[in-house]
């Protein structure tokens, strides 16, 4: 059995949510929260809420009524979103590109045998 849920379009670099990503890959659910809530990044506030959706899905699905204590974070990855690109002033005239880059995350719950 196991849960999935998804972010998509978080307007985040893909390159620092996969930071936080390893670091909870792997890890029991109450461990990862935690990880998520102290460590100081910007992307460990969406992706907690993205681990309580997933948790969420597990325990009140019918189908899956999964365990909260037993469950771990087996799968977790970012794919990068489409990328906004936007237009910087420069000196005498220029404009510079900016990139803002958007994260498709998917989450995937499983419990432990």
């Amino acid at each position: 059995m196991e849960a999935r849920a998804y972010l998509r379009h978080a307007r985040i670099s893909p390159r620092k949510v996969q930071i936080v990503l390893d670091l909870i890959r792997n890890k029991p659910v109450e461990e990862a929260a935690a990880i998520l809530k102290y460590t100081p990044k910007a992307a460990c506030e969406p992706l907690a809420k993205l681990l309580a959706s997933a948790v969420a899905n597990g325990v009140n699905d019918p189908a899956k009524n999964m365990d909260k204590d037993r469950m771990y974070v087996a799968e977790c990855f970012v794919c990068p979103g489409p990328t906004m690109k936007r237009i910087r002033p420069r000196a005498q005239g220029r404009a510079f590109s900016v990139l803002k880059r958007t994260s498709h995350v998917t989450l995937v719950l499983r419990e432990k045998e």
